[in-house]
Protein backbone atom coordinates (compact mmCIF):
# COMPACT_ATOMS: atom_id res chain seq x y z
CA UNK A 1 0.00 0.00 0.00
CA UNK A 2 1.54 3.48 -0.73
CA UNK A 3 1.77 6.27 1.62
CA UNK A 4 -1.38 8.39 -0.59
CA UNK A 5 -3.57 4.94 0.13
CA UNK A 6 -2.70 5.30 3.68
CA UNK A 7 -3.73 8.64 3.99
CA UNK A 8 -7.31 7.37 2.04
CA UNK A 9 -7.50 4.92 4.73
CA UNK A 10 -7.00 6.98 7.47
CA UNK A 11 -9.62 9.72 6.14
CA UNK A 12 -11.87 7.36 5.30
CA UNK A 13 -11.88 6.12 9.03
CA UNK A 14 -12.09 9.10 10.08
CA UNK A 15 -15.34 10.12 8.82
CA UNK A 16 -16.64 6.43 8.97
CA UNK A 17 -19.06 5.55 11.26
CA UNK A 18 -18.48 2.95 14.40
CA UNK A 19 -20.06 -0.48 14.62
CA UNK A 20 -21.80 -1.70 17.18
CA UNK A 21 -20.06 -4.84 17.69
CA UNK A 22 -16.85 -6.06 17.45
CA UNK A 23 -15.30 -7.53 14.31
CA UNK A 24 -13.26 -6.79 11.35
CA UNK A 25 -13.23 -4.62 8.12
CA UNK A 26 -12.23 -4.51 4.76
CA UNK A 27 -8.75 -2.89 6.81
CA UNK A 28 -8.77 -4.20 9.85
CA UNK A 29 -10.60 -4.49 12.90
CA UNK A 30 -13.11 -2.37 14.31
CA UNK A 31 -15.51 -2.12 17.32
CA UNK A 32 -17.60 0.36 19.37
CA UNK A 33 -16.02 3.56 19.37
CA UNK A 34 -12.60 2.55 17.30
CA UNK A 35 -11.49 1.53 13.59
CA UNK A 36 -8.30 -0.15 13.21
CA UNK A 37 -6.58 -0.03 9.58
CA UNK A 38 -3.71 -2.51 9.36
CA UNK A 39 -1.92 -0.20 6.82
CA UNK A 40 1.02 -2.88 6.38
CA UNK A 41 2.06 -6.28 7.41
CA UNK A 42 5.40 -7.89 7.16
CA UNK A 43 6.38 -11.11 7.00
CA UNK A 44 7.06 -13.38 10.11
CA UNK A 45 10.22 -14.02 11.82
CA UNK A 46 10.19 -17.94 12.77
CA UNK A 47 14.06 -18.63 11.80
CA UNK A 48 15.24 -15.13 11.36
CA UNK A 49 18.27 -14.75 13.43
CA UNK A 50 17.57 -11.36 14.73
CA UNK A 51 19.14 -9.58 11.46
CA UNK A 52 15.75 -9.31 9.58
CA UNK A 53 13.75 -8.77 12.78
CA UNK A 54 15.51 -5.43 13.41
CA UNK A 55 15.89 -4.04 9.75
CA UNK A 56 12.22 -4.78 10.00
CA UNK A 57 11.79 -3.00 13.01
CA UNK A 58 13.87 0.25 11.82
CA UNK A 59 11.63 0.32 8.24
CA UNK A 60 8.44 -0.12 9.99
CA UNK A 61 9.23 3.06 12.60
CA UNK A 62 10.40 5.09 9.18
CA UNK A 63 7.18 4.34 7.63
CA UNK A 64 5.14 5.49 10.15
CA UNK A 65 7.55 8.75 10.91
CA UNK A 66 6.96 9.83 7.26
CA UNK A 67 3.15 9.34 7.05
CA UNK A 68 3.74 11.38 10.64
CA UNK A 69 5.14 14.02 8.90
CA UNK A 70 2.14 14.23 6.42
CA UNK A 71 -0.71 14.35 9.21
CA UNK A 72 1.65 16.90 10.77
CA UNK A 73 0.73 19.29 7.93
CA UNK A 74 -2.80 18.69 8.67
CA UNK A 75 -2.86 18.92 12.74
CA UNK A 76 0.45 20.11 13.84
CA UNK A 77 2.77 17.78 15.43
CA UNK A 78 1.74 14.43 16.90
CA UNK A 79 1.68 13.52 20.46
CA UNK A 80 4.22 11.07 21.45
CA UNK A 81 2.28 8.59 24.00
CA UNK A 82 3.67 5.85 25.50
CA UNK A 83 1.62 2.54 26.30
CA UNK A 84 3.87 0.88 28.59
CA UNK A 85 2.04 1.67 31.84
CA UNK A 86 -0.87 1.14 29.95
CA UNK A 87 -0.03 -2.46 29.38
CA UNK A 88 0.66 -2.70 33.37
CA UNK A 89 -2.10 -1.51 34.09
CA UNK A 90 -4.15 -3.54 31.73
CA UNK A 91 -2.03 -6.83 33.21
CA UNK A 92 -3.21 -5.80 36.29
CA UNK A 93 -6.46 -5.62 35.57
CA UNK A 94 -6.67 -9.08 33.38
CA UNK A 95 -5.12 -10.66 36.79
CA UNK A 96 -7.31 -9.38 38.99
CA UNK A 97 -10.27 -12.10 40.77
CA UNK A 98 -13.83 -11.57 39.71
CA UNK A 99 -15.37 -9.06 42.01
CA UNK A 100 -12.01 -7.23 42.90
CA UNK A 101 -11.80 -3.38 41.68
CA UNK A 102 -9.72 -4.29 38.80
CA UNK A 103 -9.84 -1.19 36.00
CA UNK A 104 -11.32 -2.22 32.74
CA UNK A 105 -8.79 -0.51 30.17
CA UNK A 106 -11.58 0.43 26.96
CA UNK A 107 -10.88 -0.61 23.57
CA UNK A 108 -9.18 0.41 21.32
CA UNK A 109 -6.47 0.79 24.41
CA UNK A 110 -6.43 -2.55 25.58
CA UNK A 111 -5.84 -4.11 21.80
CA UNK A 112 -2.64 -1.60 21.73
CA UNK A 113 -0.98 -1.60 25.03
CA UNK A 114 -0.31 -5.11 24.58
CA UNK A 115 1.73 -4.59 21.39
CA UNK A 116 2.68 -1.22 20.48
CA UNK A 117 5.15 0.62 22.96
CA UNK A 118 4.01 4.07 21.61
CA UNK A 119 1.58 6.62 19.48
CA UNK A 120 1.84 9.10 17.21
CA UNK A 121 -1.58 11.02 18.26
CA UNK A 122 -3.58 13.72 17.22
CA UNK A 123 -7.02 14.94 18.14
CA UNK A 124 -9.01 16.05 15.46
CA UNK A 125 -12.51 16.32 14.85
CA UNK A 126 -13.59 15.17 18.10
CA UNK A 127 -11.67 11.45 17.61
CA UNK A 128 -7.97 10.65 17.96
CA UNK A 129 -5.87 9.15 15.17
CA UNK A 130 -3.39 7.29 16.29
CA UNK A 131 -0.24 5.76 14.26
CA UNK A 132 1.62 3.17 15.92
CA UNK A 133 3.94 -0.11 15.00
CA UNK A 134 2.67 -2.88 16.98
CA UNK A 135 4.32 -6.93 17.50
CA UNK A 136 1.88 -9.28 18.81
CA UNK A 137 5.00 -11.50 19.66
CA UNK A 138 8.77 -11.39 18.36
CA UNK A 139 8.11 -14.48 15.96
CA UNK A 140 5.26 -12.49 14.28
CA UNK A 141 5.16 -9.72 11.88
CA UNK A 142 5.31 -5.98 12.73
CA UNK A 143 2.13 -4.34 11.49
CA UNK A 144 2.19 -0.07 10.99
CA UNK A 145 -1.43 0.80 12.28
CA UNK A 146 -3.85 3.59 12.10
CA UNK A 147 -6.93 4.14 14.69
CA UNK A 148 -9.14 6.17 14.60
CA UNK A 149 -11.54 6.81 17.90
CA UNK A 150 -13.77 8.63 19.68
CA UNK A 151 -12.40 6.79 22.80
CA UNK A 152 -10.18 9.22 24.90
CA UNK A 153 -6.59 7.43 26.05
CA UNK A 154 -6.97 6.20 29.66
Amino acid sequence: MSTAQHLAAIDLLRFREFPAEHGRSECGSEGPGYHMAELLTSDSFWEDDGTLWQATEEQYEAERDALAVLLADRWGPPQRFSLASLFERAVRAEAAEEGDEGEEIPEPWAQLSSAVPDLHLWRADGRWIALGVAQWDKELPFQLLAVVTETDPP
